[in-house]
């Protein structure tokens, strides 16, 4: 969806002590076997203050970026800038996250994610000249939060109730993106000129900042063992290794994102040039998504992830096609349902495999960081994949029809990442 609110539905599913398997976490022995510990909850609030925070600003950064501009290639290379620095923030800061406080780096990318609105808001509609800039340091608060979430996330949770943690995520992002990109919307339209804009900007600002206050009741976990600069290489050389499967897969679920996470709210605002609609579709979506996320969270078990894959990558493939009879704001919405309705059966069986794959030995719960940064390299690849097919396109044709090719060609890729985690989804081994 758009940029701040998909960018943080994707998120969320990227996310123990020392040994992962059959063993309860620190300080949560005395709850039944899948349900979520009191640290489990707490980290579920972190990200879903910080989703609101970026659903009420970031669904209209990229529509703030496109009327002051009116490029398309100014919104392609900010988001370029973003996704290269948040790939390479998660390689650097994984030594940090592993040797060090994890805890500091989720603050920080807190942190940097408010210095970046407050800029936006200090430059008004000069941003468009700082683009890749703005770009890069978005990318790093991303990179620095989502490190540390993520390994956080895999630390507190375990195989029975990952698929719980999962579904309540998607639940809670959903949640965010019915009521804060509305009441954005209507913000923005009924203040004239930037005021709309910096309002909501501001409101961001505070609520960052009662995120950061939040985490201070996340528990400083042990750090352990030295960080490996290389380790993804070494899995990838390594004969029969999971991994040289496992991360194309990731690379083609990075090629739908790339394009995805920021195109479809602005093409939202862009046929119909109404933030309030922009807003109003991202409610609508929302409150779909918030349902089957629920429902997926409750029903979805290790017999039926690969089953429900596939049908979830099939349909969120086919419902891009009703765009090629007419791009606008109902046959957007229809996109827009059908994505909600079925994108849960798509990305909770694939994120949660790919964690119990992390968990699947005390060797490689070990080794937890590096490969949540291997992880983030795949997703990486395939977005800036999925990006450049964007930035060739559209200085040829930025035709609502070829828009609409470009995403059925990126949104085809799934696909694949079906057919090579299906071996995985099949089996709860390794």
């Amino acid at each position: 969806m758009e940029q701040g609110k998909h960018s943080v539905q994707s998120r969320w599913l990227e996310t123990m002590g020392s040994k992962q398997q059959g063993m309860r976490r620190e300080g949560e022995s005395g709850r039944g076997a899948g349900a979520l510990g009191s640290q489990a909850i707490l980290l579920l609030a972190v990200q879903a203050l910080f989703g609101t925070a970026h659903a009420l600003s970031g669904t209209f950064l990229a529509v703030y970026l496109w009327k002051a501009s009116g490029s398309y290639m100014l919104i392609g290379w900010f988001t370029f800038g973003q996704y290269i620095t948040s790939g390479l923030t998660f390689w650097l800061a994984g030594k940090w996250v592993k040797e060090h406080n994890k805890m500091n780096s989720l603050r920080l990318g807190i942190v940097l994610s408010g210095v970046f609105y407050c800029l936006v808001l200090l430059l008004g509609t000069t941003a468009k000249q700082y683009g890749v800039p703005l770009g890069i340091l978005n990318g790093m608060a991303g990179g620095f939060f989502w490190i540390a979430f993520n390994v956080i996330y895999f630390e507190i949770t375990e195989p029975d109730n990952r698929d719980r943690f999962n579904g309540w995520a998607g639940l809670l992002s959903s949640f965010a993106g019915i009521a804060a990109p509305w009441i954005s919307g209507l913000l923005i339209t009924s203040m004239k000129g930037e005021r709309g804009y910096q309002l909501i900007f501001t409101i961001s600002l505070v609520i960052f900042g009662l995120t950061v206050i939040l985490s201070f009741w996340l528990r400083k976990r042990k750090s352990e063992g030295q960080y490996q600069w290389l380790h993804g290489l070494h899995q990838l050389r390594e004969k029969g290794n999971s991994w040289r499967r496992v991360l194309p897969a990731i690379v083609a679920q990075g090629v739908r994102e790339g394009v995805f996470m920021f195109l479809v709210g602005l093409i939202v605002y862009i046929a119909t040039e109404d933030e309030r609609k922009l807003g109003a579709f991202s409610l609508i979506t929302s409150s779909v998504a918030l349902v089957s996320f629920w429902l997926a969270g409750k029903r979805l078990r290790p017999s039926n992830r690969n089953p429900s894959m596939l049908i979830g990558t099939i349909m969120i493939t086919l419902f891009i096609l009703p765009l090629f009879y007419e791009m606008n704001y109902m046959t957007l919405l229809v996109f827009g349902i059908g994505t909600a309705l079925f994108m849960p059966l798509y990305i909770i069986p694939m994120t949660t495999r790919i964690f119990d794959l992390i968990g699947q030995s005390e060797q490689s719960v070990r080794e937890r960081e590096e490969f949540i940064v291997l992880r983030e390299a795949g997703l990486t690849t395939g977005r800036v994949i999925g990006l450049c097919a964007y930035l060739i396109v559209l200085p040829i044709n930025d035709s609502k029809t070829a828009i609409t090719w470009l995403m059925l060609g990126v949104g085809l890729v799934p696909i694949a990442a079906w057919w090579l985690m299906s071996p995985y989804l099949k089996s709860t081994k390794v």
